[in-house]
């Protein structure tokens, strides 16, 4: 904690689903809010057909948008692993006989 009082973050864990969850939602609000302007101002262009029809063109893929960036969540952090790339003569240094076929 600080000194106000709010935590500090301190590892690189991702936000919490309840906060991915609220996020998400106010993407979705945020874009379908924006679309009874569109059609208001569709209804009120509706003198001039082709900027009407301009503007109902770009607020119909909007509630297919907003719900495909609405369900898409954030990427999964990528971790590099630390991996031991260690070199093959380094611990067997000596060479080993080979077995082969019997000479019966």
């Amino acid at each position: 904690m600080t000194t106000t009082g709010t935590p500090v973050l301190i590892t690189r864990a991702a936000p919490s689903y309840d906060d991915q969850l609220a996020r998400r939602k106010r993407k979705y609000v945020l874009m379908m809010s924006c679309r009874i302007p569109c059609l208001i101002l569709a209804a009120v262009l509706h003198d001039t057909w082709w900027l009407a029809l301009a503007v109902l063109a770009v607020s119909v893929p909007l509630p297919w948008m907003a719900v495909l960036i609405a369900n898409d969540r954030p990427p999964l952090k990528s971790e590099k692993a630390n991996s031991y790339h260690r070199d093959p003569q380094q611990l067997e240094s000596h060479r080993h006989p080979v077995i082969g076929p019997s000479t019966r």
